[in-house]
């Protein structure tokens, strides 16, 4: 099953053709992903399940109607299991950037949570869920793939962010805070919790 965010709706690709769901089903060598894709943009779908014989196969020719970007971030967690969030554009999020040539996913993933909070000895755990969104610039439909690590710190010096990326704040959010900001995030972050 892959789930695909358009505005923090989903678009989800499944081969279990007898979920039980309130949303739309519909069979995916019926449709048109970019008219699907346009609809959700224009606020005219709140969820879909687009059913596969094949989802690795559905899946290889939905990437085919978008430009790939990737990513990688971190689910960061100090000694008193705090998480490391930032604050983007009115939203709490986790850091995360693109993938630069020659550069592994981890490395990515190490660099651009060292870029976006100041913080420095990251060690990476265990790899997350990967998560995936579309999005458009300069009119094309971008397909975001972010792929995300838990990773731990003992950094206790000052956090500082990234402003030329229009990150205002990064704080490590104990569970109740956490709890909070998870209620102004965006749908793909709420999947890594």
């Amino acid at each position: 099953m892959y789930k695909v965010f358009v505005n923090d709706c989903p678009i989800i690709l499944t081969d279990n053709k007898k979920i039980s769901t309130g949303f739309q089903k519909i069979e995916f060598k019926s449709i048109t992903v970019l008219k699907i894709v346009e609809d959700f943009f224009q606020d005219n779908c709140k969820e879909i399940y687009l059913l596969c014989d094949n989802v690795e196969k559905c899946w290889e020719q939905f990437k085919l109607n978008f430009t790939i970007q990737e990513a990688a971030g971190g689910k960061v967690l100090n000694t008193t299991k705090d998480v490391l969030f930032i604050y983007r554009f009115n939203k709490w999020d986790l850091p995360k950037g693109k993938l630069e040539k020659g550069e592994s996913i981890e490395q990515c993933a190490v660099r651009e949570v060292e870029e976006e909070c100041g913080i420095t000895d990251l060690k990476i755990e265990k790899q997350l869920q990967t998560t995936y969104h579309i999005f458009v610039r300069e009119e094309k439909f971008i397909l975001k793939i972010t792929y995300w690590f838990l990773m731990h710190s003992n950094y206790t010096g000052k956090l500082t962010p990234q402003t030329e990326e229009g990150i205002t704040k990064v704080v490590f959010k104990d569970e109740i805070a956490t709890e909070k900001a998870l209620l102004n995030t965006y749908e793909n972050i709420k999947q890594l919790f």
